[in-house]
């Protein structure tokens, strides 16, 4: 490819490793994917330039990449080399083995040759308006389908994508754009350089007819809006929200990862798709009105939970998808008050319920292998609703200050649900082990039944509550006592840790109602009547 110089850009210096894959035989330090478009069909050409660190002996050096299939869709390898000697490979349906002998520690650079038709992981195809573009969506583990590599988030490594197209298209993608050259034939190269290191699941080009407007800064961060032409007044509207919604996570998790953010209206099969530093939203989310705030705030929360601070594992979604659940009610409890926060949570809580009658699993999941199965209530409504009752436990200040203590460990890092758990500890001094296995790795939530009975002569309330569910919870919850005419008495908070709890409650003057919960603090479902 024309003006690519592969001597593996922006090499790291020595002794970068991130959190691996147990077993793990490589750390990639650094890609360099160069790729050429075109209009003609859907074929693609590749040269991914990969640096590698072995992390033990080794024969062979393995990326995942979907070979070519009976349909015709899928990669083939050309040529491999290491540094200027070309070396022998073979290719399975879904690998790339190349034969490289690694002691520990070495550090090698691969450049592997390819082309085809991708199966997935890029869409290539026109928009609603029946224009042509390409769009990257690599998530969850979709990446391989197009580009080399090791397709898991726990390998993070900087990126750097040059990418040759005809030049009636622009170019997004991760990082910042150092280079735009014509060329011939009415081609164009883009070049766009990526330093943070990046899980594949969030690296991402886009190339289409876009219409680019400078939305503004956010403590020198530029924020830009990539929208389809026919649309731009809409979008634009739409996607300056992020210059809002940006300085609040700034200013309570810790400093935004990357050189830019760019909002893009895009072909992702997602309702958006937290893209590091380019986030890319579904074609529908355009409407010209404050509609998709929330969306954007999710998204945009993601760029701190899932993208910098990344899970470890596929079963630790939660960390990332609750973390941008909660982090949207949060910001929108910041901006509206603490009644649409409720509300929010009310809902989220009711899709859990909805959940747990159809399946009963845990959050942290190890058990799922299509990781698509993951995109449901468990690691998204109940992710943030264990947030939100972890700042209950600890109060606004404690909480606060674990989630930057947090974010400021595993920025740029891989982190596990077992990793917060000890950040969580260190701030607040308590011992958090009971309630992370209760909340994250037991399926289901408290079913409670609490009856009372007033006795008027010992001034007194005689309360039971009785757990449904086989495994039994220990949580505090609020109940609200009210005589006649709905006139409040006071609150009272229980802390329950039995099947069967039962209790007097000291009382002067009559309770005729009991309300559960009336803060919407606990994820529970249940009734409250009178003996």
């Amino acid at each position: 490819m024309k003006r690519i110089a592969w001597l593996f850009l922006a090499f790291l210096a020595g002794n970068r490793i991130q959190a691996q894959q147990p077993g793990a035989r490589i750390d990639v330090q650094h890609y360099t994917f160069g790729l050429t478009l075109n209009d003609a069909n859907n074929s693609i050409q590749g040269k991914a330039g990969i640096e590698i660190l072995a992390l033990q002996p080794s024969t062979s050096v393995v990326f995942e990449l979907t070979a070519k299939k009976p349909d015709g869709k899928g990669m083939t390898v050309l040529q491999v080399k290491s540094g200027e000697q070309t070396v022998t490979f073979r290719q399975s349906a879904d690998s790339i083995h190349i034969d490289i002998p690694l002691k520990t520690g070495d550090r090698k650079s691969i450049e592997i040759t390819y082309e085809g038709i991708p199966s997935d992981g890029l869409i290539i195809d026109n928009n609603k308006y029946k224009n042509r573009g390409f769009f990257a969506d690599n998530w969850p583990n979709r990446a391989h389908h197009w580009l080399p590599c090791i397709d898991h988030p726990s390998d993070k490594a900087p990126v750097d994508f040059i990418v040759t197209a005809p030049n009636h298209y622009q170019v997004v993608a991760n990082g910042i754009q150092v280079e735009e050259t014509s060329l011939a034939n009415n081609l164009k190269l883009t070049h766009y350089k990526e330093t943070t290191p990046l899980p594949m699941k969030v690296m991402v080009i886009g190339v289409a007819d876009f219409a680019v407007q400078y939305a503004g800064d956010v403590q020198c961060i530029p924020v830009y809006s990539w929208v389809y032409p026919e649309n731009k007044d809409k979008g634009f509207y739409d996607y300056a929200q992020a210059t809002e919604i940006l300085p609040y996570f700034i200013r309570n998790v810790g400093p935004y990862g990357y050189k830019k953010l760019a909002n893009v209206q895009s072909k992702t099969m997602f309702g958006g798709l937290e893209n590091a530093g380019a986030i890319f939203y579904s074609e529908g989310s355009v409407t010209g009105t404050r509609r998709s705030e929330s969306l954007l705030t999710h998204e945009i929360a993601h760029q701190w939970f899932g993208d910098m601070a990344t899970e470890t594992e596929w079963a630790h979604i939660w960390l990332s998808e609750g973390f941008a659940t909660y982090m949207t009610i949060l910001y929108f409890e910041n901006k509206y008050g603490q009644d649409t926060a409720r509300k929010m949570l009310l809902e989220d809580r009711s899709q859990v319920i909805a959940y747990t009658k159809r399946v009963q699993k845990s959050i942290v999941d190890t058990s799922v292998r299509n990781y698509m199965d993951l995109l449901n209530p468990n690691s998204y409504q109940k992710g943030g609703w264990v947030l939100h009752m972890l700042r209950g436990e600890l109060g606004d200040t404690i909480f606060w200050k674990g989630i930057r203590n947090y974010y400021a460990r595993y920025s740029g890092k891989n982190a596990s649900t077992d990793d917060l758990r000890k950040c969580m500890e260190e701030v607040s001094g308590k011992d958090l082990r009971q309630f992370f296995k209760q909340w994250l790795l037991t399926p289901g939530h408290p079913i409670i039944e609490i009856t009372y009975e007033p006795n008027k002569e010992k001034k007194a309330v005689a309360l039971t509550i009785q757990q449904k569910q086989d495994v039994v919870f220990a949580f505090p919850i609020e109940l609200a006592f009210y005589g006649p005419g709905h006139r409040y008495l006071f609150n009272k908070t229980i802390r329950v840790s039995k099947q069967l709890e039962t209790l007097n409650i000291p009382v002067e003057g009559q309770v005729s109602e009991i309300i559960a919960d009336p803060g919407c603090r606990l994820l529970f479902e249940g009734s409250v009547k009178a003996r």
